[in-house]
């Protein structure tokens, strides 16, 4: 029997029928005739001289050999499929495509692109808005930035460019600032939580900050949210004071929409990876928007001057 592989038409018919286990589907998936896709699939079997399908009443079966070759097959196909698209993004070398989570990218980047347009114009940026884990190779993604615990390690495969760290103080809008002017005042505030990262270990609930504080919480009521972003709109519209989270709220305290005037502020044992595939740092636009990332990460630092940083239990 000899190893010449055989014709990649005849393999992809193989895989599109082993998937649906129908040739009629996979013909339907391939837009060629049931016909046209059962004369390939023969052409494969005298290629193997054997049969990869019991051919049944109204449905097929895959043989013993066909079990064999069927998930080779299409890891085959998906890892041809992610060398062509990283072939193409290399020569997309004007679209950058970075993904990161929806309250991320609504209250930290958005507000931000004007900056990076100006300074890059040649530079087509698309964002994937979404939580979901996605592949670098199969989703089209140069660039990641994901919240999660600091103790993980990050994938071998990737580079990490940079982390953003993360930090929890009261914020309020500022007609709210003088009616709560101590922290034990904000036991009679409306109280806004933001459920958003109840998944970490580490705690930064309000009574973590009140405790912090060295105060009783005593029993605390208010509006629940389960998006960051959504708690800090509710705070900007003076709906209550939220424990807002410095990434998701800069643009607002930079604005004068927020003001955060306690000092007393929680780290999360979490915080922002920027990632991106291991190489792909020196590509000219993954490299512009990691610079400017950099620049815009400075500005942030202005609002923990004056602050006592406490790390979360």
């Amino acid at each position: 029997m000899t190893d010449r592989l055989p014709p990649l038409t005849a393999l992809r018919a193989f895989d599109a029928a082993a998937r649906h286990m129908s040739f009629q589907d996979a013909a339907g998936e391939l837009n060629v005739t049931p016909a046209a896709l059962s004369f390939q699939i023969k052409s494969l079997e005298e290629h193997l001289g054997a049969p990869l399908f019991h051919r049944l009443n109204r449905r097929v079966e895959l043989t013993e050999a066909g079990i064999a070759l069927a998930p080779q097959t299409t890891e085959g196909f998906q890892t041809l499929t992610a060398g062509w698209r990283a072939a193409k993004r290399v020569l997309d070398s004007g679209i950058l495509t970075v993904t990161a989570g929806p309250a991320f990218t609504a209250k930290w980047l958005a507000p931000r692109l004007f900056h990076f347009a100006q300074g890059h114009p040649e530079v087509e940026l698309r964002f994937a808005a979404t939580l979901r884990t996605l592949d670098f190779a199969t989703d089209d993604v140069d660039i990641a930035i994901r919240f999660g615990p600091t103790d993980t390690a990050t994938d071998p495969k990737l580079h990490e460019a940079l982390r953003i760290a993360e930090w929890v103080t009261p914020m309020m809008h500022p007609d709210l600032a003088a009616r709560f002017p101590t922290p034990a005042s904000l036991r009679d505030a409306t109280i806004i939580f933001d459920d958003s990262i109840a998944f970490l270990r580490s705690s930064v609930s309000w009574e973590d900050w009140f405790a912090a504080c060295g105060i009783d919480a005593g029993d605390l009521h208010g509006p629940r949210f389960s998006q960051a972003d959504h708690a800090i709109d509710a705070a900007q519209a003076g709906a209550g004071v939220v424990m807002g989270r410095v990434s998701l709220a800069e643009a607002a305290l930079r604005q004068g929409q927020l003001v955060a005037p306690f000092e007393v502020a929680l780290v999360p044992r979490a915080d922002f990876r920027v990632l991106c595939p291991k190489g792909a740092e020196t590509r000219p636009n993954t490299r512009a928007f990691l610079d400017w990332l950099r620049g815009e990460l400075q500005r942030m630092e202005d609002h923990t001057k004056g602050r006592r940083m406490i790390l979360a239990p």
